[in-house]
């Protein structure tokens, strides 16, 4: 693709077209190698066109009404004439099923807002490769004029720090109950959230759900916060009914005031992007472990090899990266 045709991509994105947004979200995710020239290229040509969106990472296990919640607050949203984008950050999908966002079904009113944009985590592949293409995803629809980001993470391994990592605030979902659901919720987790919010606070559940709320918040004041300038709060909220989501956002919108009156908004965002740039480099030089056939074929001999002991781990690594120095 030249030069005139990125740029011109390039301004079809920032008028808001929604399928030059999709075909370039689809060049970010491609594997080619022209592809990620071209898309390498267009982010360049868009980043003084993104940074400016509230971005809020959204986690909790699977049950905890991640999709119901997220199309509550997306939907209030579009409503006050925000445009929203919802992403994931899902590795294991493929296998599992487990992003929320591989049925838009489960999203119908907000998946046809036309002010919403959904776009489910890429099919397959590692941690580090989904997740940053996610965060590229993610400035491409700020060049393209969303101004509320949310990426939602499965709940499970690592993902949930790829996520903090890529956003401004992040919420920790949580269900009433207290007691074991206390021991169930991470302490990593915990340390990593700007909020937790209690969900399924309606009908017989309220007296739990304030429970929970005080359990957690009493969790909270033994650890130490994430950032000096906030204090994470616990509240007690209902996706069905939307009670709690208003209050909910206004905790995003008082946690953004606070970190960038501060100085600590920027900061952390260049800290991510350096973080960022790292962990797509590394992806970019492991490539070949997945995809060079020759490379592919050695690895599970220089593995049994090693677990034998009839090769040393120094001697593999080195066989292993004079291989990729050649790839």
């Amino acid at each position: 693709m030249s030069k005139s045709d990125i740029e011109r991509m390039a301004r079809e994105l920032r008028a808001g077209q929604r399928v030059v947004l999709s075909r370039a979200i689809t060049l970010i995710e491609s594997k080619r190698a022209d592809h990620r020239r071209t898309a390498a290229a267009l982010t360049q040509e868009l980043l003084k066109d993104t940074g400016k969106a509230v971005r809020l990472g959204i986690t909790g296990a699977p049950g905890v009404g991640k999709s119901t919640l997220i199309e509550a607050l997306g939907s209030m949203l579009t409503a006050q004439n925000r445009k929203v984008a919802v992403l994931a950050v899902d590795p294991s999908s493929r296998r599992t099923g487990g992003s929320i966002l591989a049925d838009k079904t489960r999203m119908a009113k907000l998946a046809n807002d036309e002010r919403a944009f959904i776009r489910p985590s890429p099919a397959s592949g590692t941690l580090g490769g989904v997740a940053a293409r996610t965060r590229e995803t993610m400035l491409l629809c700020e060049a393209a004029g969303y101004d509320v980001i949310l990426v939602e993470t499965v709940g499970v391994g690592q993902s949930e720090v790829a996520v903090a990592d890529m956003t401004d605030f992040f919420l920790v979902l949580a269900l009433p109950g207290a007691g074991d659901e206390l021991q169930a919720l991470k302490k990593g987790v915990v340390e990593l959230a700007d909020m937790i919010a209690v969900n399924k606070a309606d009908g017989d559940n309220v007296a739990r759900a304030k429970l929970a709320a005080a359990e957690y918040s009493a969790a909270l004041h033994i650890l130490t916060p994430r950032s000096p300038n906030w204090s994470p709060p616990v509240i007690t909220c209902s996706a069905l009914s939307g009670d709690g989501v208003p209050e909910l956002w206004a905790h995003v919108l008082d946690h953004r005031d606070k970190l960038t009156a501060s100085g600590e908004l920027k900061a952390r965002r260049g800290e991510q992007q350096v973080k960022w740039m790292w962990t797509m480099l590394e992806e970019r030089l492991f490539e070949p472990l997945r995809s060079d056939r020759a490379l592919k074929a050695a690895l599970p001999r220089i593995e049994a090899d090693v677990a034998a002991g009839r090769l040393a781990p120094a001697t593999a690594a080195e066989q292993i990266a004079a291989m990729l120095a050649k790839a």
